[in-house]
């Protein structure tokens, strides 16, 4: 089983007033240097929170949500303290070609 973190919030929230793009750039130009592999995605689609039974949290946003899903607790613990108006949760799976094709992550969309 591999547990994941997630960061959720609107996306006029997260591309509009917060500086998501730079601050996930700037995470992997630092993973780059360290020679880390990402274990980060971004991701419009939400609706693995229906699988999930956490559709409480996609119920509480009335427009475009996006979510930050990451292996690393402390990454998105990170991002929720510099951030504000973001819900967060975590989950486990043992499947993650499932998970993968379920939110579609596109890791090198940062570079």
């Amino acid at each position: 089983m591999v547990r994941y973190y997630f960061l959720i919030a609107t996306q006029s929230f997260l591309f509009e007033q917060e500086p998501i793009e730079e601050i996930l750039r700037e995470r992997v130009r630092h993973y780059q240097l360290l020679n880390k592999e990402l274990d980060f995605s971004l991701t419009t689609n939400i609706d693995f929170l229906n699988q999930l039974d956490q559709q409480h949290i996609k119920n509480s946003f009335v427009s475009p949500a996006v979510a930050v899903i990451s292996v690393n607790p402390r990454f998105i613990n990170w991002l929720k303290l510099r951030m504000q108006y973001v819900l967060t949760g975590s989950f486990s799976t043992s499947n993650l070609i499932e998970f993968s094709n379920l939110i579609q992550l596109k890791y090198n969309n940062y570079q």
